[in-house]
């Protein structure tokens, strides 16, 4: 029968990005003086899988380029070439080039066969650097048969014989569950596929198979081989296999599964649902007589307790370590510092900090501004290192941590830092407000602002001042803020700040008149109700209240909001202590309800951007509560605006 190969396509694209990051990973940290030799065959290994795999579903332009790719890497793991940094130069670029063509295959934007020609052509001609005479040197015949497909029961080194240089020593080294994984992700749905021929007329002269000989004859294969010839090659479409149903692997083994994220999400919409129903039985049921109802009552007690460790395990699925992304940053300031001419190291710390896949995904672009900038504007030129007592090799360190129900990323660097008359002499040229008298946190967030630069010449890497306006739109996007501290000579860290999820938060309710509202818990310090000695006004700034020697000025909450009917005398109401960007505010409310775990729904996207809400849920009763942004409410006092209904 005949089985359409398309249905794994994704899960190559797949694994074929993961071999591709690792391998990139795994390059950045060779030592090209003193290569250590189990990294050289993780690499070798990665190619040889992605070659592999790209072969039998008949993508023979990555099968090409991680043919060349692996001849070179082969030399080297043999002792035949000596690494140079211009090879591992190529393989970055070679890798570069396989994410293109893999963007390519899934209908991205399309590769430029160009490239690829070269590519080829740069690693071939490392490669030959005093290469021996081989067999496979000389291009084959265009009229090579295909090798016959090889049995998926039979042992992984025969399978590889199909693609795989003259070196059996090659596939033999690579462990089966490291190099073929992806055969053994598909294995239980189909035979492994006769591989079709590539173009006799392909980048390199030669069709890809038809340059490999056929894997040696075992007792096995000559059993199982047809006494017919192989098909001619042809455009792959869907390549024949056998039909069989194979036995459950003896052991353990990997027991994960591949789930997409639309699925993922879905299900945790439905489970946010779950937990508004429960919440609204939860109230129902606080109006019965727990006596006679005492069965109804522990019933939904325990409902409740389920429902939230399904929540959170539910939640715990979408949570990615944020490795995934730092892991691309090593690249980043590789390339960066070899175009600026600096030393530069990254260090990285907590990379095993989890977070949400849709924040991963969006922080991704942030950070590497942040990166960039510090790499331009921070990291000074080895001379001028030097000459100011310092080492010439700058660092950057990118670490990440959990505070609170949020995540902090921060990226420090032990540059020239912030130069705060310059920023300021650049904000007054721009016609932006400043003044002299600006504490430097608020000097330094001017960087944010659109098309600021403190770059006398722009180059590919900065001068426009287009990027760090988008880095704090972004963050700002995400529910997130970003502060900067910087001394100058000694260096900048800037930190971002971001909720640990998008889907629901820890809150706490609060009544002003007939509205209730939800406080993310993770900004509140206290609350308290404040007698009349506390309540000050200073230096014409009316509403301060005074908590422990601190003054704090006060946010009435139904001025905010125009709300009436509602508890103006401010000895009368609740105060409840809130801290973010550093600052403290009290906001006035009439009453606390309580602690709820709420489900997050944009009101943005369902109504419009209300200025001080950042979203809205659906309390147990049924109504509809407003989720305050307490950075603008903070912002409102700290700014010592009038506060508008």
């Amino acid at each position: 029968m005949t089985t359409d190969m398309t249905q794994f396509y994704q899960v190559f694209f797949e694994e074929t990005a993961e071999h591709l990051s690792g391998m990139e990973s795994m390059l950045l940290e060779l030592d090209v003086h003193q290569p250590d030799a189990e990294q050289l065959n993780a690499i070798f290994r990665a190619a040889h899988s992605i070659k592999g795999s790209a072969g039998t579903f008949g993508f023979t332009d990555l099968a090409q380029v991680t043919h060349v790719l692996e001849n070179l890497l082969d030399r080297i793991r043999k002792g035949e070439l000596t690494l140079r940094e211009n090879m591992i130069d190529a393989f970055l670029d070679a890798g570069d080039i396989l994410k293109t063509l893999l963007a390519a295959h899934r209908g991205e934007a399309p590769a430029d066969p160009n490239a690829v020609a070269a590519i080829c052509a740069r690693l071939r001609e490392l490669t030959s650097d005093a290469a021996p005479t081989s067999p496979d040197a000389a291009p084959p015949s265009p009229a090579s048969p295909v090798p016959a497909a090889a049995p998926a029961t039979q042992a992984p080194e025969t399978a590889y014989g199909l693609f795989d240089d003259p070196a059996p020593a090659s596939a033999a080294a690579a462990p089966a569950d490291e190099s073929y994984g992806f055969f053994e992700a598909v294995g239980d749905a189909a035979e492994t596929a006769a591989a079709p021929a590539a173009s006799a007329s392909d980048g390199d002269g030669y069709g890809f198979f038809t340059d490999l000989p056929a894997p040696a004859p075992t007792a096995a294969s000559e059993a199982a081989a047809a006494p017919t010839e192989a098909a001619p090659a042809k455009e792959a479409s869907s390549p024949l296999v056998t039909d069989r149903r194979a036995a459950p692997r003896a052991g353990g083994g990997d027991t994960s599964i591949r789930v997409g994220v639309e699925k993922v999400d879905q299900l945790i919409n439905l489970i946010g649902e779950l937990v508004i129903t429960q919440a609204m039985l939860a109230q129902s049921a606080s109006e019965v007589d727990p006596v006679i109802f005492e069965r109804l009552l522990t019933g939904l007690g325990q409902l409740e307790r389920n429902t939230r460790d399904i929540q959170e395990t539910v939640m715990s699925i979408r949570m990615m370590p944020i490795s995934v992304v730092f892991s691309r940053f090593p690249r980043v300031v590789r390339d960066t510092s070899q175009k600026l001419g600096k030393q530069v190291e990254l260090k990285t710390i907590g990379e095993g900090t989890e977070l949400d896949k849709g924040l991963i995904e969006r922080i991704s672009d942030p950070l590497t501004h942040l990166i960039r900038n510090s790499l331009d504007h921070g990291i000074e030129m080895p001379e001028q290192r030097i000459a100011a007592g310092k080492q010439a090799t700058g660092t950057i360190t990118l670490k990440a941590s959990h505070q609170s129900g949020n995540i902090v990323i921060e990226v420090g660097d032990d540059g020239a830092g912030l130069n705060r008359a310059r920023i300021l002499a650049k904000a007054k040229e721009r016609g932006l407000p400043h003044a002299d008298s600006m504490p430097d946190s608020e000097v330094w967030l001017l960087i944010f602002e659109a098309g600021f630069s403190t770059a006398d010449v722009v180059t590919e890497v900065s001068g426009r001042g287009v990027g760090m306006d988008v880095v704090k739109r972004n963050i700002t996007g995400m529910g997130g803020r970003v502060e900067i501290e910087s001394m100058l000579g000694v260096g900048t860290r800037m930190t971002v700040r971001l909720p640990l999820t998008l889907a629901i938060l820890d809150g706490m309710s609060v009544g002003v008149g007939r509205e209730t509202y939800i406080i993310p818990i993770g900004y509140v310090i206290e609350s308290l109700q404040a007698s009349k000695s506390m309540i000050k006004s200073i230096s014409g700034v009316e509403r301060l209240i005074q908590v422990r020697g601190e003054y704090l000025p006060v946010v009435p909450l139904y001025e905010v909001f125009g709300i009436p009917q509602s508890i103006r005398a401010l000895d009368e109401g609740i105060m409840v202590v809130l801290e973010s960007d550093g600052a403290k505010v009290a906001l006035f409310v009439d009453a606390l309800i309580g602690q709820h775990q709420v489900v997050i729904k944009s009101l943005e996207a369902n109504y419009r951007k209300v200025p001080g809400v950042s979203g809205a849920t659906i309390m147990g009763d049924g109504h509809v509560a407003m989720i305050l942004d307490v950075s603008a409410l903070v912002g409102m006092a700290k700014n010592v605006m009038p506060v508008a209904a």
